[in-house]
C-alpha cells in the first residue's frame, strides 16, 4: 500500500484499512479508480465529498450514490489554461458517461483564476494538488485517493482519518467561510443525519 498520508491519530494503520476496504468493496468508487488512471493524469486525487460520502453511506448500509452530486476530480497541470483544463474535463465526461455520476473535475493550479468570481474572495494560487486539498473545507472531505498502474493505493489525508471515519464535520478554517462550511452543513445532514457536527464557533 502506497501512501502519503499526514495523520494525527493512534492507529492510523487500522483506519487506512478500514478505508480501503470501503473502497474496495464500493463498486463504483474501485471502477472510478480504475478508470481515471485512463485520463492520463501525472498528479490527481478522486476525493472531497465523493469520497467522504461513500464512505458514510457504506458505514450506514446506504446505496451506493446515496446523496452524492458527483465525482470530484483534482489535478494540478501547470498549463492554467481554459481550453487544457477543457479537453481533460471532456475526456473525463466520455470516460464516464455510463455512470450514474457527473464528473467535477478541476485543474487546481487555475483555481485562483476564478475563486473569487465565485466564492467573492481572492486566494494565493496553489503549488500542488495536495495543497489545494489542505484547504478544502472540513477535515473529513480534506481527502484524496487514487489507484496507481500497480495497484497500490494513493492517499492523501491531511487531518487523518478519524473525523471521517467517525462522521464528524468540524470545519477546516485556512480559507472557507462560516457560509461556505454552514451550506455544506444544511444539504448534509438531510442526507446523514447521523453526523456529528462541530459548530463554526467552536
Amino acid at each position: 500500500m502506497s501512501n502519503i498520508l499526514k495523520a494525527y491519530n493512534k492507529d492510523i494503520k487500522t483506519q487506512l484499512n478500514v478505508l480501503l476496504d470501503i473502497v474496495t468493496n464500493n463498486k463504483l468508487i474501485h471502477e472510478i479508480c480504475r478508470i481515471s488512471q485512463e485520463l492520463d493524469l501525472k498528479n490527481y486525487y478522486i476525493g472531497a465529498g465523493f469520497i467522504a460520502q461513500s464512505a458514510w453511506n457504506y458505514m450506514s448500509n446506504y446505496s451506493l450514490t446515496h446523496g452524492i452530486n458527483d465525482i470530484d476530480i483534482a489535478y494540478f497541470d501547470e498549463d492554467v489554461s481554459l481550453e487544457k483544463e477543457d479537453q481533460v474535463i471532456k475526456k473525463a465526461e466520455e470516460l464516464f458517461e455510463d455512470y450514474p455520476l457527473k464528473v467535477d473535475l478541476k485543474n487546481q493550479a487555475r483555481v485562483h483564476l476564478w475563486y473569487k468570481d465565485h466564492f467573492g474572495y481572492e486566494i494565493k494560487p496553489y503549488l500542488s494538488v495536495e495543497e489545494a486539498i489542505n484547504t478544502w473545507p472540513t477535515t473529513a472531505t480534506s481527502i484524496g485517493i487514487r489507484l496507481n498502474q500497480d495497484n497500490s493505493w494513493q492517499i492523501y489525508a491531511p487531518f487523518g482519518l478519524n473525523d471521517l471515519l467517525s462522521k464528524i464535520i468540524r470545519a477546516n478554517r485556512v480559507q472557507i467561510t462560516k457560509e461556505i462550511y454552514e451550506k455544506k452543513i444544511e444539504r448534509w445532514i438531510k442526507y446523514w443525519s447521523d453526523l456529528k457536527i462541530f459548530p463554526w464557533e467552536k
